[in-house]
């Protein structure tokens, strides 16, 4: 069984990172190399035609929110029941936008995550200290598709010609680094309902 620990630095890493829990998880991992300039796009895994309906999605959720704690105060029974309804309606999104684009068998691997990062696996040699690249995780079984700009700050070589990927997260928006504490909080709660 994995184990959840601080983000203890080991001994190649630079000692300035935070203190986050990171847990050893099986995701779904789309990995982008960003060139002089493309670090600040919003988002490299979509087309510019889906933001605006994400930031409206966002709005309507908003408002949702805003709304039910409103009613909260005067119906307890309707607002836990509308909670139902919008947790519904969220994982039928995350699972419709899944399907429209799967992951490969290749996709998915062994990752160390935390809030502040991710560390992989690469068969190849293609990153070094000092990359940018565009990070888009896919976490089950929520479906969660946080997106995060990485910077990668090690590169430990291994005998296969690969090495493991060490990276912290440089740009991320407050509600995919959410994504991740929650599903890393999940993932605790699964392992001590497993012993």
């Amino acid at each position: 069984m994995s184990e959840m620990t601080p983000d203890n630095n080991p001994a190649n890493i630079p000692s300035d990172r935070r203190d986050y829990f990171r847990i050893s998880d099986h995701i779904g991992l789309e990995i982008r190399t960003l060139g002089p300039g493309e670090a600040n796009r919003e988002n490299p895994f979509n087309g510019n035609h889906m933001e605006s309906l994400r930031s409206e999605f966002r709005r309507l959720d908003q408002d949702v929110r805003a709304q039910l704690a409103n009613l909260a105060e005067r119906d307890r029974l309707l607002t836990s029941l509308i909670k139902s309804l919008n947790g519904k309606l969220d994982t039928l999104a995350r699972i419709m936008a899944f399907e429209q684009n799967p992951l490969q068998p290749g996709d998915w691997q062994d990752v160390t995550l935390s809030e502040g990062g991710l560390s992989f696996h690469s068969s190849t040699n293609r990153f070094s200290a000092g990359d940018q690249l565009a990070l888009r995780m896919t976490l089950p079984p929520e479906l969660f598709q946080p997106v995060a700009t990485a910077r990668v700050i090690d590169v430990v070589p291994d005998k296969s010609g690969g090495g493991r990927v060490h990276t912290e997260f440089t740009d991320i928006q407050d509600s995919d680094r959410q994504q991740i504490a929650r599903h890393v909080m999940r993932w605790q709660i699964r392992q001590r309902q497993k012993e």
